[in-house]
């Protein structure tokens, strides 16, 4: 397979993203998970919803062309959800974007599909949302240690 390498890559780095959101998370308890620094900051459950609408948005949708229903102003509200629905979502999430990536065929990695405004490929686009899904993964870790200190264990 010509994209092989990448396909290895990526699938590898939304498992490193996914093993460390849920280390994160659950050191986290449900009022540490939804508190925000101030109104226009974001929480880790706003990182986490986004990162999912993210992923609805431009694998489920973009790539496999499946309906997706996301409305992305809603990710950035002020939230209150459950540790174990997080969890949910990061397992669940992050396991069809590994599965998907796996599975694609060159013909749907060379596709071209819109992004802001310019065209690029589906390879290009899968490696945009690993350094998307990165940055807000540090955010997460960020906030973590802000709310734990000395506690906060990586691993």
């Amino acid at each position: 397979m010509k994209y092989e390498w990448n396909q290895s890559w990526l699938a590898g780095r939304f498992a490193g993203i996914q093993r460390k959101l849920l280390v994160t998370v659950r050191q986290l308890n449900d009022e540490q998970l939804n508190w925000r620094p101030n109104p226009s900051s974001n929480s880790v459950s706003n990182l986490i919803l986004h990162m999912k609408g993210n992923i609805q948005e431009r694998i489920e949708q973009g790539i496999l062309h499946q309906e997706v229903q996301r409305n992305r102003s809603l990710e950035f509200c002020e939230l209150n959800i459950q540790k174990m629905e997080l969890e949910r979502i990061i397992s669940y999430y992050f396991d069809f974007a590994i599965h998907s990536v796996e599975h694609l065929s060159t013909e749907q990695l060379e596709q071209k599909q819109k992004n802001k405004g310019n065209e690029i490929t589906n390879l290009e686009l899968l490696h945009q949302c690993a350094v998307h899904y990165s940055e807000h993964t540090g955010q997460v870790v960020y906030i973590t240690k802000q709310l734990l200190g000395d506690k906060y264990a990586s691993e």
